[in-house]
């Protein structure tokens, strides 16, 4: 049994928005999360005609493989594991081939390169055994509450 819960209880997404199978290491400042291209898993809305992933989802897996790490740590000091983080950009993101081929067992490697209280930058790796299929730094951002409240309150009306 692992001792990490399962991708969804650090992201604040719902199916199927939740494109990741399971976490398989959290550390200090890296994680190592995994999905398996198929028709028949987390990411079967998303496979393409032949089975395979498109290759634009680097990113996506890549910024819920750093939430999954960011709510590890704040469930760990005993905080709310579920918060909402933006993506910045990626600067140098690569996707070798241009698509995840089908059945293939992605393991999505984060590494932390500088964080302050509500930016970050990570290191990302997606490979396929020993084959690196993606990678590229993401740089994220926290955004307080009243931040968030802000943002999603401005076409609202009185």
């Amino acid at each position: 049994m692992s001792r990490y819960h399962p991708p969804g209880e650090y992201l604040p997404h719902d199916a199927p928005m939740i494109l990741l199978d399971e976490v398989l290491d959290v550390s200090e400042e890296s994680a190592h999360c995994r999905v398996t291209v198929s028709k028949h898993g987390v990411l079967s809305p998303f496979i393409d005609a032949a089975g395979n992933l498109p290759g634009w989802y680097a990113l996506e897996l890549m910024a819920q493989s750093i939430g999954v790490w960011s709510g590890w740590h704040r469930q760990q000091r005993g905080e709310e594991s579920i918060a909402l983080g933006m993506v910045l950009g990626a600067r140098e993101l690569t996707c070798a081939q241009g698509a995840f081929p089908a059945d293939a067992v992605l393991d999505i490697h984060i590494t932390l390169l500088m964080q302050d209280e509500r930016f970050g930058s990570f290191e990302c790796v997606i490979q396929h055994g020993e084959a690196t299929l993606a990678s590229g730094r993401v740089n994220t951002f926290q955004p307080a509450k009243e931040e968030l409240t802000l943002l999603f309150n401005q076409g609202s009306t009185p």
